[in-house]
């Protein structure tokens, strides 16, 4: 009996250490920072005491600063969320910027409370990343806010179409930046003080190379701090950052195309110097150069058509770029029809029409070649659709054989039975590439279906139907680590060729399909 008591507290025990270890696990490390060189908030001490009750809620570890110092590689790299607490001013040197900028790279999550962006005006990467910048504000009185429930974020999916709240309501220098995606909006007809002519967005979130940022404009009074619809609007917004919690994917299939492609951003690369258009970064390669950068496209290279009640993305190819999904995306099918175009443009006049749809796209922009983003590639080029390339620092394995061209170099076709081979352009590997096992495309003219479908860390590349790659073990070089990717943006190429797209559509799915993973023998 003894020894059955003896056990069973043994049992016991090992249970609780592995759920401690679980919960430790799961624990999110907050960084509050709450440094001021202009106004300062009578809320900044009421906020860090709910960011105190917040963490013992949300077993968060939560700490708290004011010196620029502790901005720090070696306290941000052991840091999930970093929080803008209603700073203000100049508040940072250029040691605390590039340990951000790092931080954001690798995966970091900000949030920015309120006067968030009534700080570091000259750090032009600081306003992007956030958004917008503080002009002016009223007195602080109740307004009217409409709430967008299409974009299913966590952060606002607790409250009603509207609601009314007492705050301090801020315009803004410029219009909010397009790449955000708009939580909350003003009503402007509900308060006196209105400024930014009826598009008043005051809460909204995006991915920002590599980080997930999130901004309110919400947070001047004590108050507010303890309404509890505000509160659950900052711990799902850290929640988020954190990675803890994701947007939720429509069920079934999402047309991610409409005619003000409102749900893509546009980065456009270097002009090559033969492109009728005055900028100073033109150059001979389309590579090395000046970006147009983030919706900057004044030759309409990424626009929409209409045929027959049907939109269509026209790509005129004439520059180099790449139309960004403003969400990322995990575990999805995705699929699309393209067809060729006729012109064609410098430096690939003498190369095969060329495009691509780039996926698990992570980090910065112009990351590879001045203009994409380190990602998987689908690649749609002339008798080469469905071939993988690997861009920048997003890799992965392909099942191959390993065969030799003329000159001697390695080249890799896909074969579902091949060895399973590591694919990056760099040091230590062979290849970046892997081959289409058969080409399945149609002629130039005709429309031919696309697919990419990844679930966890392996992808599959279909062409009319038909696998001719398969992608596993994806991975992505950042700051230093080799982490395991499965998710990212998806992004469009423009490649110096006449194309076109439709029927852009995505679902989320719990699992590959059975007709395409036999296909690969997976």
């Amino acid at each position: 009996m003894v020894k059955i008591l003896r056990n069973y507290l043994f049992l016991i025990a090992v249970m609780l250490v592995s759920f401690n270890e679980l919960i430790a696990q799961e624990t999110t490390s907050v960084l509050v920072f709450s440094k001021t060189a202009g106004w300062r908030h009578k809320s900044i001490e009421t906020g860090k005491e709910q960011f105190k009750k917040w963490a013992k809620l949300e077993n968060w570890n939560v700490s708290f600063s004011e010196e620029t110092s502790y901005l720090s590689d070696a306290n941000l790299s052991k840091t999930n969320v970093l929080v803008f607490l209603n700073t203000t001013g100049d508040i940072l040197d250029e040691v605390s910027k590039t340990a951000i900028k790092k931080f954001i790279n690798k995966g970091g999550g900000f949030v920015g409370i309120h006067s968030a962006c009534d700080t570091e005006f000259n750090w032009d990467w600081y306003a992007k990343m956030l958004g917008a910048q503080f002009k002016s504000h009223p007195k602080t009185q109740q307004a009217k806010i409409d709430v967008n429930h299409s974009c299913n974020h966590p952060s606002i999916e607790h409250f009603d179409k509207t609601f009314t709240v007492v705050d301090e309501w801020y315009n803004f220098k410029e219009p909010v930046l397009e790449h955000v995606n708009v939580l909350l909006t003003l009503d402007e007809s509900s308060y006196e003080g209105k400024k930014m002519n009826q598009n008043h967005p005051i809460a909204w979130y995006h991915y920002y190379e590599g980080g997930r940022v999130f901004y309110t404009g919400m947070g001047h009074t004590k108050e507010i701090f303890s309404n509890p619809d505000y509160e659950k609007h900052i711990i799902e917004a850290v929640n988020w950052t954190a990675g803890r919690i994701d947007v939720e994917m429509n069920e079934g299939w999402e047309n991610l195309l409409d005619s003000n492609l409102s749900k893509w951003d546009k980065f456009m690369g270097v002009p090559h110097e033969s492109v009728d258009l005055v900028w100073e970064g033109k150059s001979k390669d389309g590579r090395t150069g000046v970006p147009l950068g983030v919706n900057n496209d004044p030759k309409k290279v990424f626009s929409t058509i209409n045929e027959e009640g049907e939109i269509i993305l026209k790509i005129t190819g004439e520059v180099y770029g790449g139309l960004t999904s403003k969400q990322e995306y995990e575990n999805y099918h995705f699929k699309t029809q393209f067809k060729w175009g006729e012109k064609k443009w410098e430096p690939r006049l003498q190369s095969k029409r060329d495009s691509g749809v780039l996926y698990h796209c992570n980090g910065p922009h112009g990351a590879f070649w001045n203009v994409w983003m380190s990602s998987l590639e689908f690649q749609v080029q002339e008798g080469d659709c469905g071939d993988f390339i690997a861009l920048n620092d997003v890799y992965g394995d392909v099942p191959s054989d390993r065969l030799l061209q003329k000159n001697g170099k390695p080249y890799f076709v896909y074969n579902p039975k091949g060895k399973l081979t590591p694919l990056k352009w760099g040091k230590g590997f062979e290849a970046g590439q892997a081959s289409k096992n058969k080409l399945y495309e149609n002629p130039n003219g005709e429309w031919n279906t696309l697919e990419v479908i990844c679930f966890g860390r392996t992808s599959i590349h279909v062409v009319n139907g038909n696998v001719v790659n398969v992608v596993k073990n994806a991975r992505y070089n950042v700051g230093g680590e080799t982490i395991p990717i499965q998710s990212g943006k998806i992004q469009i190429q423009s490649e110096a060729a006449e194309v076109y797209y439709k029927n852009i559509q995505i679902k989320p799915i719990t699992k590959l399909p059975k007709k395409y993973k036999k296909q690969a023998k997976l």
